[in-house]
């Protein structure tokens, strides 16, 4: 964070400060847990359901932190405020206004968003001074603790943005209005609690209409509810996709044996050949998405496309594709599932076959609401149709993708149905054998133990 006295800090949050003196600096990071707690920063104190964050204040400034931002006084210098995550939201916002040469990226949509902003970053980041953390802190506490590691130093600022309601994004924009708008896609994600495809374009677009005239909004035009949005922003538009109206555009893709994509790329009369080296076609998508800021941000074209080459999964559990020392691949994509990530995980799992078996870990797909059920039955038709040999489901919550499978008459594949992780780890390796491919999916339900079950052991977390 950007240097700032306490006294500052208390004006800016509505606090009031306690144990020390107004001239107090804080010039270190801002935190929510003291274990991460560095010199001179500022550690915030949460009352959480499990643990109480007031409790490690002492431990906090003990490991060189120079005060606590809290709601009550823990005997700690700090700042005692009504609501520590207001206070966060209302610092953000004053940091982004010290900042004028600070351009701001925001990208919001369904799924591939977290992939997506690491790509910008490390495109970015050849270009200038970036902050583009690892995972998904897009909520209204990681935004705004993103937010806080801009310094004057920093020249790209990626924030990735969700939301499960109407007004979300809106919040986060007040706290941090983007020059670069990015939507990358609009699915099935969160849709029980927005209710349809129609309600989640509705507050994903409110990261376009956040945009001011001067900003860039880059929309991906292979996506209907995405490319409409151009109506609802009064920035340029730059469309991104396969779509013969998009202006940063891929054509002549193709696919490995390791499932990498291959595309001409083109933009503004200039072509080049881009090879990925990560797994799976819709990074294509992504690429195209993270290609369409960097371009629009003044990145060299031929640079661009050397880079794309390049660039790699940086946050985990996210198409993280390992080869084990007997032959066997293993996709990691356990950190999150919706129906339209797992469709495109799937058909990595296709591609990515050579000779060997297609083995599908597939757990419970969270806040679908009322598509719940259609939602995995959906799912389980799709990695029948694409020949998955073995298809585990995890759970009661999730055997309806058994349901999906068996409705594709055709199919040849083994359906089996596992109680726990355990047991599904215990189905995959009973008979593994050099060449096989195993996908795990799911929604943060510890499918994870799974690969790590999977994992050679000096490569486990």
């Amino acid at each position: 964070m950007i240097r700032m006295t306490l006294d500052e800090i208390a004006k800016v949050t509505g606090g009031r400060l306690v144990n020390a003196a107004p001239s107090v600096v804080v010039s270190g990071p801002v935190e929510y847990d003291s274990r991460r707690v560095g010199a001179g920063g500022l550690f915030v104190a949460f009352d959480g359901e499990k643990v109480d964050g007031h409790a490690f204040a002492p431990t906090a400034v003990a490991a060189g932190a120079a005060a606590v931002l809290s709601s009550r006084d823990t005997g700690q210098p700090g700042v005692v405020v009504e609501e520590p995550l207001v206070a966060l939201a209302a610092l953000a916002r004053e940091v982004v206004s010290r900042l004028p040469d600070l351009t701001i990226i925001g990208l919001t949509g369904s799924s591939g968003k977290t992939t997506t902003k690491d790509y910008i970053g490390q495109l970015l980041a050849r270009v200038g001074p970036t902050i583009a953390p690892a995972g998904s802190l897009n909520n209204e506490l990681g935004f705004p603790y993103t937010v806080l590691q801009a310094t004057e130093e920093t020249r790209f600022l990626v924030l990735e943005m969700g939301a499960r309601g109407i007004g979300h994004i809106r919040y986060l924009c007040d706290i941090a209005r983007p020059n670069v708008g990015l939507v990358l896609n609009i699915g099935a994600a969160h849709i029980g609690e927005f209710g349809s495809i129609e309600g989640t374009a509705q507050a994903k677009g409110e990261l376009v209409e956040a945009l001011t005239p001067a900003g860039i909004a880059v929309l991906n035009a292979d996506d209907p509810l995405v490319a409409g949005m151009a109506s609802r922003t009064s920035a340029r538009v730059l469309l991104t996709g396969e779509s013969p109206e998009a202006a940063v555009r891929a054509t002549e893709v193709s696919l490995d044996s390791a499932g990498r994509a291959s595309y001409r790329l083109g933009y503004d009369g200039h072509f080049g050949n881009v090879r990925l080296g990560v797994a799976g076609r819709h990074q294509v998508a992504n690429t195209l998405a993270a290609a369409g800021v960097a371009l629009s941000l003044g990145m060299d074209f031929d640079d661009l496309v050397g880079a794309l080459g390049e660039i790699g999964i940086v946050s985990s559990r996210r198409m993280d594709v390992f080869t084990r020392p007997d032959g066997v691949t293993v996709i990691d994509d356990s950190y999150n599932a919706n129906p339209s990530s797992t469709a495109a995980a799937l058909h990595a799992l296709a591609a990515m076959s050579a000779g060997g078996r297609r083995i599908a870990v597939l757990g419970y797909m969270a806040e679908l609401g009322r598509h719940e059920v259609s939602g995995h039955v959906e799912v389980g038709r799709l990695a029948a149709e694409l020949g998955v040999d073995r298809l585990i489901a995890v759970a009661d919550n999730a055997r309806s993708i058994l349901d999906g499978a068996s409705e594709v008459g055709d199919w040849t594949g083994e359906a089996i149905f596992a109680d726990d992780q355990a047991s599904a780890l215990g189905f995959v390796t009973r008979d593994l054998r050099a060449g096989d491919v195993v996908l795990v999916k799911g929604s943060r339900y510890r499918t994870w133990d799974v690969v790590d079950g999977l994992r050679p052991e000096e490569g486990r977390p």
